[in-house]
């Protein structure tokens, strides 16, 4: 499932801890396809605490708490890092990372927690989501098969690497569009990984941030950053990646296709992916000036004049992803979309 689609259910479900109808998620998918990311952008938008809980990590008395003797009973000291509304707030997201590399005392402490929102005399509070993350068997991570009572316990969803929902978030946070038209020119990389070799680094979402890191750091030291790049994605995809980024230097000028001057559409392909890149996020800088609009226009007019009308439909889009519906208000919207309309695969 595309992690847009993922993303909703969560929010969907963070929601539905408001109305009683909460279910809780379990999320499958390789290392790196970014699980962890999609629970923090919903806390992130609600503005709620995440409890990451990583029960790889516990023993089942961290979870059930510690005995101890109070009169003519024993009771049980509740653990500090479950959901406690005085501490951490009415709402949040409790967040059972890895727990398919948890051992099986520990995933069955965590039965009761998970279905009946109670651990003893502890009680998870009404206003939080429980959301879990795990890898698969087969993605060479330490894993257990999940035992049938506690994944009867959750509603199950696979996330998987998807190129147009990873550009939608690059742009959103600001990656290095040189990376994103690296990704658009070969986007097959995005997610490159082969549990039989079992590799250190290889190309995944989350591995690509931290290229994006290290070109920050590191592109104006040619001779590191190629093995910078490798570190983070693996040696082929990163020498792959500073080839690309060493050929932008006969990059058009993309301030002169602001000013809506003639600059020529390069032959290159390889290029033709960069300038568009670069455009989207201008398109994204110039949302808080005066003259957006402007800039807009002037941005459609040269994704017109592409020789594949497929570079410029995916220009447009990128764009609207990022924009939103402010891209339909710009009078040479009506015009480009009529020049495309045979190829156009807009989404509404």
């Amino acid at each position: 499932m595309r992690p847009a689609q993922v993303l909703t259910i969560l929010d969907r479900e963070f929601l539905g801890t408001r109305t009683g109808h909460h279910t809780p998620v379990m999320m499958w998918g390789p290392p790196g396809v970014g699980k962890s990311q999609m629970v923090a952008q919903v806390a992130a938008k609600h503005d709620v605490p995440v409890i990451d809980i990583r029960l790889s990590q516990m023993e089942p008395s961290d979870l059930r708490g510690i005995p101890f003797r109070s009169g003519e009973h024993v009771v049980w000291a509740v653990p500090a890092l479950l959901p406690d509304v005085e501490r951490h707030g009415a709402e949040g997201i409790l967040f059972l990372d890895e727990i398919t590399s948890a051992p099986p005392s520990v995933s069955a402490a965590a039965y009761q927690l998970i279905l009946d929102r109670q651990l003893g005399e502890y009680e998870v509070p009404a206003g939080w989501a429980i959301f879990a993350a795990g890898n698969r068997q087969g993605d060479r991570g330490v894993t257990y098969s999940m035992p049938a009572p506690l994944a009867n316990r959750f509603s199950h969803f696979e996330v998987e690497a998807h190129l147009d929902d990873w550009v939608a978030w690059a742009y959103a946070n600001d990656i290095d569009d040189r990376l994103i038209a690296f990704l658009r020119f070969r986007p097959e990389l995005l997610f490159s990984f082969d549990p039989a070799h079992n590799p250190v680094a290889f190309p995944s979402p989350r591995s690509w941030e931290f290229a994006h890191r290290a070109l920050q750091k590191f592109a104006d030291v040619p001779d590191l950053m190629t093995r910078a790049l490798q570190a983070c994605v693996g040696d082929a995809a990163g020498i792959e990646l500073a080839a690309f980024v060493e050929n932008l230097d006969r990059l058009p000028d993309i301030d002169a296709i602001l000013r809506g001057e003639e600059v020529p559409v390069p032959r290159d392909t390889d290029l033709q992916y960069a300038v568009a890149s670069a455009l989207v996020a201008q398109s994204i800088r110039a949302r808080t000036r005066e003259d957006a609009q402007e800039t807009w226009g002037r941005i459609l007019d040269y994704a017109g004049r592409f020789p594949h009308r497929e570079m410029g439909v995916m220009l447009v889009s990128d764009m609207h992803r990022a924009i939103g519906q402010d891209i339909f208000r710009v009078p040479q919207f009506n015009d480009w979309a009529k020049a495309v309309a045979d190829v156009m695969l807009f989404e509404q």
